[in-house]
């Protein structure tokens, strides 16, 4: 199997490259469902509290596999963020009986444990690992790919991934999409941030989208689908800096793999 370098980049919308095809393809994409689910909500879990801030939507129907590895107390979460203060979903999967773990730089300590089911990881998960020679200057160099901490940790398998990574979300999905880590995750509940291209990510406009919906349609061809959308209404309603086809800097997307039964 080759290594890719780069993901494949869709045709373009329309005949000659333009900012309001490429945006109206997205955004009509971002907010399509490609597969029903009736129960996304984690009331039938115990230990929720209604204060989820924000609906982190993971799909608990029969026919996938996740609502049977809880059952089974069997499932994985693994959480990525930057000093965010909302936990509740996290603490709601481990008061189930998930393993979850939870991937945050500003954490105090390199790893604590709270209670059975909870971890936290001083670490940032990134598109590439530290270049070994400034790493070797840094005892504890804490950023690194997902695919190397799954490695590391000893884990084959993720039921759930969950990113609120202020807009490094586009190199990380595209890092795991080319080193195949997404087969190794059940469901994805990813936060995109479309008020600027996010980190590294270069281009005109235009190119900038292609490249965004170019990346989801690798996660179609790799068997996921998504099944929620959710429209961030109280942040600033900008696309690419502009106030622009009505849409929010902020969607929070879900999709489950459907290899996965």
């Amino acid at each position: 199997q080759t290594v890719r370098w780069h993901i494949e980049l869709q045709p373009w919308a329309s005949a000659t490259p333009s900012l309001n095809y490429e945006a109206s393809r997205f955004l009509k994409y971002i907010s399509t469902s490609q597969i029903s689910c009736e129960h996304m909500n984690l009331n039938s879990l115990k230990g929720y509290s209604e204060t989820t801030k924000k609906p982190w939507s993971i799909c608990l129907d029969e026919r996938f596999s996740l609502i049977h590895r809880i059952r089974s107390k069997q499932c994985r979460l693994y959480s990525l963020g930057l000093g965010n203060d909302d936990n509740q979903f996290e603490l709601t999967m481990a008061n189930s009986g998930c393993e979850v773990h939870r991937f945050d730089p500003s954490i105090k300590s390199a790893h604590i444990q709270e209670g059975r089911h909870l971890w936290y990881h001083r670490l940032s998960i990134d598109w590439r690992d530290p270049n070994p020679a400034f790493a070797a200057h840094r005892l504890h160099s804490n950023t690194k790919k997902l695919g190397t901490v799954l490695n590391e940790f000893g884990h084959q398998k993720i039921d759930v991934l969950k990113a609120d990574v202020e807009s490094a979300e586009w190199k990380i999905l595209e890092n795991l999409i080319l080193e195949d880590v997404v087969e190794q995750i059940g469901q994805l509940v990813f936060e995109v941030h479309i008020h600027w291209p996010g980190f590294e990510v270069s281009g005109n406009d235009s190119t900038v989208v292609r490249y965004w919906y170019s990346l989801l349609r690798e996660l179609e061809l790799k068997d996921f689908r998504l099944f929620h959308t959710y429209k961030d209404l109280s942040k600033p309603q900008m696309f690419l800096k502009k106030e622009a086809f009505n849409a929010s800097s902020c969607y929070t997307l879900s999709w489950v793999n459907t290899r996965w039964k």
